[in-house]
């Protein structure tokens, strides 16, 4: 690395020629791919902004000048320009950089972000500070990859556009969002791309913007020229650059979905590294509904802008035909669509992750569960993770479990799974929110097809003195307990809840009759959750209650292992604290 090793901070490229900032590019291109073939991580996003980024600090000056990424999926440039450079091409240091802006890594970055569409907003709260304390600054939000189809940027849109001061909006049009993009704002992009920019029909300028646009926006002399003339503009500006996603690496060009993020893989291949984990829940829910559609076209199933992670491959996409609808990165939106569609006769079903679902508070409880509408959500990894901070899927439970109408599921196996998810699809009750399970297991047991009895707990093994209540993925924890404890005499009752909703108070008062201790267990976090609604229910009583589950923090990137010794949530732990309590 001719240059890339050499730089310490963005004034050591300052002074550099174009055809070694050209090089530049090339090696934080090969940086970029070095970090994601070995660890993971966004791929195709970071590779198209290379040339923006470079241009952004050489014709700013960061961090007197503030630069905010969206999402910052696209801030792997932006590191390595940073000091952060070995965090992409030292495999021991990958692991110690976050794949998103981070503040406690560099004065260069602003904020803790992982979620779409926040850009402008914060740029407008940094701009309005600079404004009132009377400083003189430059405020840059970097927004692009479908963010713009996020609610939250359109609100930062119409604010930006009367902060009459400086505030210059980067829009990254490399004509996709994780997928392909949706909704109409993208057609008055890609007018704007045909006309090189000179269209009447200009959204920005309709808001009140100074609107400019760069056809070549992989090119750093055309870069560097405009962002050079827009510098410390009086005025909201708008700068439209048309990129490529995934330059520089063919795969990643050719594919562009498949490859804005990817598993570690093989660089001249492109063939992923990892094995594959056999049967998985995106597959079993695709065939599910799959089937469904073809025998009632009632079904709808919607997505957010992120099918990839849900396996909805653009094949599978095309065989639900119309009975598919990606809203664009907004999940706000499609919770009320959902809630509407229900209401006009039809049965959707909305694929969500569970981090993404906090997105959504308002419209689960008024626009969904206040009207009662029977709506399915399908929340996909909802568990105590290893992952980043800004992508926890812990939180979930309180969110949904503690809003009037709306039923929450936490299905331990498959077999149960699809019954509920059935069931979910029949009844015209309530709205359902069904948690996925994390791995794939399977039972030769009878489970029930219908769960009209809300809040109705099945108790799997009839014991005494101690019971563990243990919740979707942590049922098996219950069960590797339930043995721990036989090993010391106790035969644990072992209970499968199912709802996450409400109690099942009949169960819980006959515990009472010969249980001392009620143990819960729940992959989330603790507080709001599952286990404190049994807690308060035993409150008044003599019974002791247990509850395990994640603290309430934002772990970052902690091995899931070294979570669950801290949460003491093995066996052996949770034995030893039943023993504790005589």
């Amino acid at each position: 690395m001719a240059y890339l090793d050499k730089i310490t901070s963005p004034r050591d490229i300052k002074t550099m020629t174009t055809p070694e900032l050209e090089t530049l590019a090339e090696e934080i291109r090969a940086g970029i791919l070095n970090r994601d073939s070995k660890i993971g991580g966004h791929v195709g996003p970071n590779l198209g902004i290379v040339e923006t980024t470079i241009a952004l600090h050489y014709v700013f000056n960061s961090p007197q000048d503030k630069i905010v990424f969206d999402v910052s999926h696209q801030s792997y440039p932006h590191k390595m320009l940073t000091g952060r450079q070995k965090g992409f091409t030292n495999d021991a240091k990958m692991l110690k950089i976050s794949g998103y802006t981070n503040p406690q890594e560099s004065k260069h970055d602003f904020f803790i972000v992982g979620h779409t569409s926040t850009s402008v907003s914060l740029a407008c709260g940094l701009a309005k500070a600079r404004d009132i304390k009377g400083e003189k600054h430059n405020v840059i939000a970097l927004i692009g990859d479908g963010s713009l189809s996020g609610g939250e940027a359109l609100e930062g849109l119409s604010n930006a556009a009367v902060l009459n001061s400086n505030i210059i909006i980067i829009v990254n049009d490399n004509e996709m969002s994780i997928a392909e993009n949706h909704g109409g704002l993208y057609t008055n992009l890609s007018l704007l791309r045909q006309t090189g920019g000179a269209a009447e029909c200009n959204m920005f300028k309709a808001l009140g913007f100074d609107y400019h646009y760069v056809e070549e926006g992989n090119s750093l002399p055309a870069l560097i020229e405009k962002l050079q003339q827009l510098k410390d503009t009086p005025r909201p500006t708008i700068l439209h650059v048309h990129t490529l996603k995934g330059k520089g690496y063919k795969p990643a060009v050719e594919n562009k979905e498949r490859w804005h993020w990817n598993l570690p893989f093989d660089i001249k291949s492109g063939t992923v590294t990892i094995p594959s984990e056999g049967e998985n829940y995106n597959d079993i829910t695709f065939a599910y509904l799959n089937s469904k559609i073809k025998q009632d076209k009632d079904v709808v199933v919607l997505t957010a802008g992120t099918p990839g992670a849900f396996g909805l491959t653009p094949e599978r996409r095309e065989q639900f035909g119309p009975n598919y609808v990606d809203v664009g990165i907004a999940e706000e939106h499609a919770i009320a669509m959902s809630s509407a569609l229900a209401k006009g006769g039809c049965k959707p079903v909305f694929y969500v992750m569970s981090s993404f679902l906090q997105r959504t508070y308002d419209q689960l409880s008024q626009d969904l569960a206040l009207n009662n509408n029977p709506a399915v959500i399908l929340v996909f990894s909802g568990a105590i993770s290893g992952m980043d901070a800004t992508h926890l899927g812990c939180f979930d439970i309180p969110l949904t479990s503690n809003i009037p109408n709306l039923v929450c599921l936490a299905p331990t196996t498959k077999q149960e799974y699809l019954a509920m998810l059935d069931w979910s699809l029949k009844q015209r009750r309530h709205p359902v929110v069904i948690r996925v399970p994390i791995r794939v297991t399977t039972s030769n047991e009878t489970v029930p097809a219908n769960y009209d009895e809300l809040n109705t707990f099945q108790v799997v093994h009839q014991g005494k003195q101690v019971a563990l209540l243990a919740a979707g993925n942590f049922f098996e924890l219950g069960r590797q307990t339930a043995a721990q404890l036989q090993k010391h005499g106790i035969d644990a009752t072992l209970i499968n809840p199912r709802f996450l909703s409400g109690l099942d108070e009949k169960c819980l008062h006959e515990l009472e009759n010969d249980h001392r201790i009620i143990v819960t267990l729940e992959d989330g976090v603790l507080d709001g959750g599952f286990g404190e609604k049994i807690a308060r229910f035993y409150g008044p009583s003599s019974v002791k209650v247990l509850n395990y589950g994640a603290f309430k923090e934002f772990p970052d990137r902690i091995p899931v292992t070294e979570l669950y010794q801290r949460y003491r949530l093995t066996p052996e732990q949770i034995t030893a604290d039943i023993l504790r309590l005589g």
